[in-house]
């Protein structure tokens, strides 16, 4: 897909396809869903869908990674500027302007198919909020039940707070960026544990340490384990097209009762994996989640594992722990919270941005 050769990400907040939900085929879902914009001018946009499942969600019973979800058609789909969004109230843009797909207003979305529309232009403002407007019909469609971003649905006349309506896997700006820096993980990576809508959570933080020389693509979701990115499926696809990925997998993987060889497994994969396709790696270790006890000794053994041996195949390690950690008698309990605050982040993405910097030699 030449996609990537134009397009990188103009948001820093995650999105992609967590779930699923059934609807009724003859019934068609409006929703609007608000992403609020990275970088300030004049660009041309196109935006990015999939129709397969990135990651297992919750305990996998209705969900799962690599699901290939059924045809559904878009019906239209528009979208216009906000100066702000709020997740509370349905915010009304200054204007639409509709989105085609080679030149339509409507789109059959195959099986398991990643797709983009037509090139747009935008003239915004980095903090603008870019609110699409999707009518679209199938009795399975993709949606992101922990989304971080304001996300609506029309029902009976009123907008309604709902996730259950397709998100973007990425909102692609055509702008000139030196690298592109891709965040791997779970719903730390997210940002689950900030406010939503708030921007406090790491890739928000990074990106702006990095500055506009990087583009940063967060491509976190709430429960995703690393057994998921290691089937090499949609989801690492996705992690494959940038310069650097910022791996930090494995909490939910221990959290579900996985052993520390089976996670030392699926981590090495995922790592060599990225190295194959050209892809500069910095290993992240496995946060503190206030793991109980009998978690904890295949927490230190994957991270002891990730430092010494799976270090020596990634381009830098950096140890998250010392940063979210409680301290040196117990390092798995969090100083911020399993899912990390905004003083979490805001340290997590101070300690980090040296270290990312120094792999793309920016600044």
């Amino acid at each position: 897909m030449r996609y990537f050769d134009t397009f990188v990400s103009g948001s820093v907040v995650g999105s992609g396809v967590q779930s699923f939900f059934f609807s009724d085929p003859e019934r068609p879902v409006t929703g609007r869903v608000y992403y609020r914009l990275a970088q300030s001018g004049e660009y041309q946009y196109s935006l990015l869908f999939s129709n397969a499942v990135d990651t297992t969600f919750a305990d996998g019973g209705h969900s799962r990674a690599g699901r290939v979800l059924d045809e559904w058609r878009v019906l239209s789909m528009r979208a216009g500027i906000c100066r702000a969004c709020s997740p509370e109230a349905c915010v009304e843009p200054e204007g639409f302007r509709p989105v085609l797909f080679d030149g339509k207003e409507e789109r059959w979305v195959r099986p398991g198919e990643l797709f983009a529309s037509d090139p747009f232009p935008l003239a915004a403002e980095k903090g603008d909020c870019l609110c699409v407007e999707t009518v679209c019909a199938g009795r399975t469609l993709p949606c992101h039940p922990e989304s971080l971003l304001p996300a609506f649905v029309l029902r009976d006349g009123k907008w309604i707070p709902s996730k259950e309506q397709p998100f973007l896997s990425m909102l692609g700006c055509a702008r000139p960026a030196r690298s592109r820096v891709g965040l791997l993980g779970d719903s730390i990576t997210q940002g689950i544990g900030t406010p939503e809508n708030s921007h406090r959570h790491l890739s928000a933080l990074l990106a702006d340490r990095l500055g506009p020389e990087a583009a940063v693509w967060n491509l976190g979701l709430g429960f995703a384990r690393a057994r998921d990115a290691a089937l090499d499926g949609m989801w690492l696809y996705k992690a494959r097209q940038n310069d650097l990925v910022c791996l930090c997998l494995g909490v939910n993987d221990l959290l579900r009762g996985r052993s520390a060889v089976e996670v030392q497994r699926d981590l090495a994969t995922i790592v060599r994996a990225l190295k194959q396709s050209g892809v500069k790696v910095l290993l992240e270790t496995i946060p503190p989640f206030d793991y109980a006890e009998d978690v904890r000794p295949a927490w230190e053994g994957v991270n002891a594992f990730l430092r010494g041996e799976l270090a020596k195949e990634a381009d830098a390690l950096f140890d998250v722990v010392p940063v979210l950690g409680r301290g040196p008698e117990t390092p798995h309990l969090s100083r911020y919270g399993a899912h990390p605050d905004e003083r979490g982040n805001a340290a997590w993405a101070e300690a980090l941005a040296p270290a990312v910097a120094g792999l793309l030699r920016l600044g």
